[in-house]
């Protein structure tokens, strides 16, 4: 079991768009079972709100299923729990170091460098944007779909 953790900075946009977006990939690929797939915030200034109605109607728009959520802070206990906890942006990252004491299993990567790509997912909350959102987290998580079903999966094989 390969076990996924995705971050923001709030657990209601990015994040539960993100462990959405993925879930639903995972299922129509029939590897379900395989992943346990979860979200988080870096913050509590959301914690037990619902995903934000911009990220729901997106989903709905796109046909991907909402996951029942209410947000939750990231805690060190995650550190030790998922095999991978995947960061939005790099002030999620350095807040999910802060959080988690360090990285020293090398846990913590944000999103979008399973595409090759050194940047930030920005944050619809602020740009009001879920589309430019939604196409950024499905990039990464393509990536990291290839990553962590490809020959050279390194965390999660002995789960």
């Amino acid at each position: 079991m390969i076990k996924v953790l995705f971050i923001c900075h709030g657990n209601i946009c990015r994040s539960t768009m993100a462990e959405s977006v993925f879930a639903h990939m995972v299922k129509q690929r029939h590897i379900e079972s395989q992943f346990e797939i979860g979200s988080a915030a870096t913050s509590r200034e959301e914690i037990g709100n619902a995903p934000h109605y911009g990220t729901v109607d997106k989903l709905r728009r796109v046909g991907i299923p909402v996951v029942p959520h209410r947000a939750v802070q990231m805690t060190a206990a995650d550190y030790e729990r998922y095999d991978y906890l995947i960061g939005m942006d790099s002030a999620n990252i350095r807040n999910m170091q802060r959080i988690a004491g360090g990285d020293p299993e090398g846990k913590i990567f944000r999103l979008l460098s399973f595409a090759g790509k050194e940047r930030d997912i920005a944050d619809p909350w602020y740009t009001g944007n879920f589309d430019e959102t939604y196409q950024d987290i499905v990039e990464g998580l393509e990536g990291l779909l290839q990553y962590l079903t490809g020959p050279d999966r390194r965390r999660g094989e002995s789960d």
